[in-house]
């Protein structure tokens, strides 16, 4: 007896620690589980916003902006609305953010404010650029574009083009060769001639200014026929000078009225090779400005888009270079009737948010941003604003 009981004690004691074995490697295999699925939790991103939102300020953040339709637009009551509000509001949405929305006159002012400090975060259509770059650090970008022209739809004026086409370089140097070889002819056609011909004798003032006076008859197909070469060199010039001016005539009154008829059909601007020769126009402290001083293109600034828009109007300017999207929302809207913008876009761009240099909270902007717009309700809202499928 007392060896089964011992025995019953043996197997009692094997139990316990067999039994305290697998509650170990229960205990183990659960923190190894619960380390995998936190773990994965911060790769597929479901954790990280609570550790994003420990890198923003511990408040209310304000958000800098200014009216840049269909970008940012404010309504009669204050309201905000537009591509990228919408934007800022999904990010902050993400984040877990509370912000309020102030707003700046023009974009300079708005990049100034941030490089200072006084905005966390500045939303609107801001152009990245190096200059840019140097004052405030960018998000990613939400929004690739480029430059646009608009134009007036008006038809161009026959005489303002038939001005513009007599002072232009190319026709004065076309007028200058006629002239210089008209001149040339009636010189040769006084040296066969000043011997043999009376009508081109006598003093060489009153001769040589005889010979370049038919020389000029000749090529305009006006001569009388009273006077003329009699010596052979002298009418052997004379016919070939005839052949060549009527070619020539003909030819150069074919370019000015195919240059007229053209621009009257197509008109004065019809891509950027155009810009150097017309009166351009564009927004005031705007990137376009650095393009337009880089190419070296003379232009106003306006401190509206609707100014520069209603100076074409009027043919204050040929053409209104900005933003594509920003400048085809406005005709658009307002100018539909009187102005288009050209179908070329030119000096690739792109949006970003702005923040002030050096804030930790930028990675997780960039990381919110990316999110937002490979979302199917991004392309949505980019067809709602401006009826572009991307």
């Amino acid at each position: 007896m007392a060896v089964s009981v011992a025995a019953f004690a043996t197997g009692i004691r094997g139990w316990v620690r067999t039994a305290g074995r697998h509650i170990r490697g229960a205990l183990i295999a659960f923190s190894a589980f619960s380390g995998t699925a936190v773990g994965c939790a911060y790769v597929y991103g479901q954790v990280p916003q609570q550790t994003d939102r420990q890198d923003f300020p511990q408040r209310e953040l304000v958000i800098g902006t200014k009216q840049a339709p269909p970008f940012a637009m404010k309504d009669a009551d204050g309201n905000w609305s537009g591509i990228s509000i919408e934007l800022w509001r999904e990010v902050a949405q993400k984040l877990g953010l509370q912000f309020r929305l102030a707003e700046e006159p023009d974009v300079q002012k708005l990049i100034e404010a941030t490089s200072r400090g006084d905005y966390d975060v500045s939303v609107a259509a801001i152009t990245i650029t190096a200059d840019r770059e140097r004052r405030v650090d960018f998000s990613q970008p939400f929004y690739d574009t480029g430059l646009g022209i608009a134009v007036s739809v008006n038809s161009v004026s026959v005489w303002r083009e038939i001005t513009r086409t007599m002072i232009s370089a190319g026709f004065l140097q076309a007028a200058g060769a006629l002239i210089g070889i008209s001149l040339l002819v009636g010189a040769l056609v006084w040296l066969f001639e000043r011997r043999h011909n009376d009508d081109f004798g006598g003093p060489v003032g009153r001769g040589l200014g005889a010979s370049i006076w038919w020389s000029a008859e000749a090529m305009t197909q006006a001569s009388t026929g009273h006077r003329g070469p009699i010596t052979v060199a002298g009418r052997a010039l004379a016919i070939i000078w005839m052949v060549v001016s009527i070619i020539t005539i003909a030819v150069f009154t074919a370019s000015v009225t195919s240059a007229l008829t053209t621009r009257q059909m197509r008109g004065l601007v019809n891509g950027v090779e155009d810009l150097p020769g017309v009166r351009v126009g564009t927004l005031a402290n705007s990137a376009t400005i650095g393009f337009l001083d880089g190419e070296r293109i003379k232009h106003r600034t306006f401190a509206q888009v609707a100014d520069g828009l209603k100076a074409l109007e009027t043919g204050s300017i040929d053409a209104f270079v900005y933003d594509k999207p920003l400048l085809a929302w406005t005709v658009e809207q307002h100018f539909s009737s009187s102005v288009q913008v050209l179908d070329v876009d030119f000096e690739p761009q792109s949006y970003g948010l702005a923040m002030p240099l050096g804030r930790p909270y930028r990675k997780a902007i960039d990381v919110a941003v990316l999110q937002a717009i490979h979302d199917p309700r991004w392309k949505r809202t980019i067809f709602q604003y401006l009826g572009e499928k991307r």
